[in-house]
């Protein structure tokens, strides 16, 4: 054969041991024409077969052609191009389909999060290049939401034997053995068929559990909005980036609409572990309380955004506005703190009474409070200057916030901002990241001119705010003063106490090569059973926004090797903390406990089924509550040239009587004293807590 005499009259001219073997640009250029010649062949190939009108689709275009109607033999050819439009969408549509259902099963593995850390496997590095390759180059916003997997229902039986394991250390033997017994019948009784529910909800709703938290949790508490379910986000503890309030108002204000503009056009990346997981991702005005009185301020204009000199001039016109509030207006906002009951009753006489001025408050984009007094810390007296910071942001006076809004934003007389978030439409990395924006944005990308006003020029020609009129009828008057009382009372009943810890941050931490987050949990324990005496169990919540719709879970951290651990001993430490990174990764991945248990004591609640045992523990009450949140943008500062510009953290306040809630987080380096955690706590009078961090 002419190839195999080819063959044997080839001698490639290289050495027996192959040395002297280099890579050369000819051999390269051979291999990029051999791949170029390729490629043409099929292009030849495919052009061939469309040109002698052969059929790429295997019949499938025929059987395509016999459903369409016979139009007659001037429009055979119209049929052909039907019936090759059709096949073509659905092979788009299969493609694309398949795409997220392979990135879906992707997106399910969770192995990397029980790598330790600094280590990568190769079954790891592999799933992120295959994850690379099917998210695409420019991800947007939302491109990987019908990609998240649903979150997982948990074993029934490894979920009880968590929770035993997670009260044992905080139980005597007899009440442990009574617990035990409870959930051995709850097993054997009622356990099976509860399960079968919540696996038919997992087949049938994106979610099987936050749909459910968000109604019943939030949605549905009669509670007051205030204290119970907001939470507050501080200013930059260390700088103020301009003194005059209207301009920093206008800054903020303008970052925030920005930031909204890129939420609705998907501009804003999605957030991504370790660089590639992801997690689960129009009005024109706002609503600005000053001094009693209420006013609609425009944001646009026919040309887009109002620039920040013109919402600074805007906020200085109310400023500037001398106008005294009419009768029971200046307390009308303390409604929205009352139980929600109260609130929902005014609230229908104020729509037919007021309608156009609470459209106006609750259609807004969100609330912006001026206020009269200064706040942040202050050189004199730095703790108390944080603790009442802290304070008016959680509560304010009982009446200055619009607390059944997102959020309002605080802006005081010295220029400090602050926020203060309602908590049902999202937790707080979410509202974070917002926050993250907004101060980066006013102060690093705005900026303020030497005058500390925004810069640019005022606008003449903007109308003025448009000051809001309530008819308030005289029944409304007796529920604003009940209303009040409750806010104040509510207020004063509260502490907050927020002090600098300067001894260092999170680079020391991670220089041990332990987790920041598991380092604050240990020292929360010591130092509650310091100040107690006891251990207690304890609330740390996680994300699940690995999942479909996830929101948070529960690690109980009071665990039985932060039990023994002894301050002297590392070995102990080390044990502590790897037993608690294993339940956050646990949490993380849907295999916690809280969740689970919370969504089987709902199933129960609608088949009426007394189940003790999920009674017992819907009963529980967390004397220790903790909240963390890592910086989520570094990149939008620079804290090496300016590492003043660091925040204070926030946090959010207690949940009934003995339940003492706690926020933390820790700031991400080290740079001398001033770049350190800012430990902070909040809690009711009746219940002394011990410190945490935000």
């Amino acid at each position: 054969m002419a190839e195999a005499h080819q063959a044997m009259g080839f001698r490639p001219s290289l050495p027996l041991d192959g040395a002297g073997v280099e890579l050369s640009a000819p051999v390269l250029q051979e291999i990029y024409l051999s791949g170029l010649r390729s490629w043409k062949r099929h292009l030849f190939r495919f052009w061939l077969a469309w040109f002698l009108q052969l059929d790429p689709s295997l019949g499938l275009m025929e059987k395509i052609k016999e459903l369409l109607p016979d139009w007659g033999g001037q429009h055979h050819r119209l049929r052909g191009v039907m019936a090759a439009a059709l096949f073509a969408s659905c092979l788009w549509g299969a493609l694309i389909f398949t795409l997220h259902l392979a990135l879906r099963l992707l997106l399910s593995y969770h192995g990397w999060l029980l790598e330790p850390h600094g280590a990568m496997s190769s079954p790891t590095k592999t799933w992120l290049a295959l994850v690379r390759i099917f998210s695409g180059r420019h991800p947007m916003l939302f491109s990987y939401q019908r990609s998240l997997p649903c979150q997982p229902v948990p074993s029934v039986r490894d979920t009880v034997r968590k929770y035993l394991e997670s009260v044992r250390p905080v139980l005597s033997d007899e009440d442990f053995d009574w617990t035990a017994a409870l959930a051995q019948e709850f097993l054997r009784l009622q356990a099976s068929l509860l399960q079968w529910y919540l696996r038919l909800k997992f087949w049938l709703a994106s979610n099987y559990v936050s749909d459910w938290w968000e109604e019943f949790v939030y949605l549905r508490s009669r509670n007051s909005l205030m204290v119970n379910s907001n939470y507050y986000m501080m200013d930059f503890l260390y700088v103020t980036p301009t003194p005059v309030q209207a301009a920093r108002a206008g800054n903020a204000v303008h970052a925030l609409l920005l930031y909204r503009h890129r939420l609705n056009c998907q501009e804003i990346p999605p957030t991504l572990l370790m660089g590639m997981r992801p997690l689960c991702s129009a009005h024109r005005h706002v609503a600005v309380f000053h001094r009693g009185r209420f006013f609609r301020v425009g944001t646009h204009s026919q040309s887009g955004l109002l620039s920040p000199r013109a919402l600074e001039q805007q906020f200085q016109c109310i400023l500037d506005d001398p106008s005294p509030a009419s009768p029971q207006e200046e307390h009308l906002a303390a409604l929205t703190a009352a139980p929600r009951d109260m609130w929902a009753q005014v609230r229908r006489s104020l729509k037919t009474q007021a309608e156009d001025a609470l459209e106006a408050v609750e259609g807004a984009a969100f609330f912006v409070s001026l206020d009269s007094e200064p706040a942040g810390l202050t050189r004199e007296d730095p703790a108390a200057s944080l603790d009442a910071y802290a304070h008016t942001l959680l509560a304010g006076r009982g009446h200055d916030r619009w607390f059944d809004k997102s959020f309002t934003l605080t802006v005081f007389s010295n220029g400090k901002l602050g926020l203060s978030v309602e908590h049902s439409w999202a937790d707080c990395p979410i509202s974070g990241h917002m926050w993250e924006f907004t101060l980066a944005t006013e102060c690093f990308q705005l900026g303020y001119s030497a005058d500390g006003h925004c810069k640019g020029h005022p606008d003449p020609s903007l109308p003025q705010p448009q000051r809001l009129h309530w008819d308030l009828p005289d029944k409304i008057h007796l529920s604003i003063s009940l209303a009040l009382r409750g806010a104040k009372t509510l207020s004063g009943n509260i502490d907050c106490h927020v002090f600098p810890f300067s001894h260092f941050g999170k680079s020391f931490i991670k220089q041990r090569r332990l987790s920041s987050d598991s380092f604050i949990q240990m020292a929360l324990q010591l130092a509650h059973f310091r100040d107690r005496g006891q251990f207690c169990v304890t609330y740390e919540s996680a994300t699940t926004r690995l999942f479909l719709e996830g929101r948070t879970e529960m690690v109980r951290s009071c665990t039985r090797e932060a039990c023994n651990f002894d301050p002297q001993c590392l070995a102990l430490f080390r044990v502590a903390v790897d037993k608690h990174q294993a339940l956050l990764k646990a949490a993380m991945s849907g295999q916690g406990v809280d969740r689970h248990l919370f969504a089987l004591y709902m199933v129960s609640h609608f088949l009426h089924l007394h189940s003790p045992f999920l009674d017992q523990v819907h009963s529980e009450r967390w004397l220790l509550a903790t909240s963390q949140i890592p910086v989520q943008q570094i990149h939008l500062f620079d804290v090496h040239n300016y590492p003043d510009y660091v925040s204070s953290g926030g946090g959010f306040g207690p949940e009934g009587r003995r339940l003492k809630r706690q926020c933390r987080a820790l700031e991400q380096e080290d740079s001398g004293h001033r770049w350190s955690s800012l430990p902070c706590h909040t809690r009711s009078s009746e219940a002394p807590t011990t410190s945490a961090n935000f």
